[in-house]
């Protein structure tokens, strides 16, 4: 079998293309939402934009439950102990809401957004 040029061009291409793909992956990084950012996520479209910001939030609160889980779990101290009480998913935006309201001072805009989240479950289900 022989490999005619283009043969050769496209396997090296396709090769090439993997590794930059890859590279692409490993180097990218991911950070969390900013306030500012949810507030732009929240104004970017009139319609939509409090059902995106809510759906992020219960996105958040699930995570941290089950982040705080995990912890527990594994042996660790947990974030905040809400010893069976469950929350409701709706509750989500009022909790992050309070907590902003309560300690406006404290966050400024390129703080994560999970932060406070996790500082509200924090003040409402401290760990005794």
């Amino acid at each position: 079998m022989t490999l005619n040029s283009s043969q050769f061009f496209s396997r090296h291409l396709i090769s090439a293309m993997v590794a930059l793909a890859i590279s692409m992956v490993l180097s990218t990084t991911v950070s969390a939402m900013s306030l500012r950012e949810l507030r732009q996520l929240e104004r970017s479209n009139a319609k939509q934009g409090q059902w995106y910001v809510q759906y992020y939030l219960i996105g958040v609160l699930e995570g941290l439950q089950e982040a705080n889980a995990a912890t527990v779990r594994k042996g660790g101290a947990a974030m905040f102990c809400q010893n069976n009480i469950s929350l409701d998913t709706t509750q989500a935006k009022a909790m992050f809401d309070a907590e902003r309201k309560l300690n406006a001072d404290l966050y400024e805009a390129d703080m994560p957004v999970q932060l406070v989240m996790l500082n509200a479950l924090a003040s409402l289900h401290p760990c005794k």
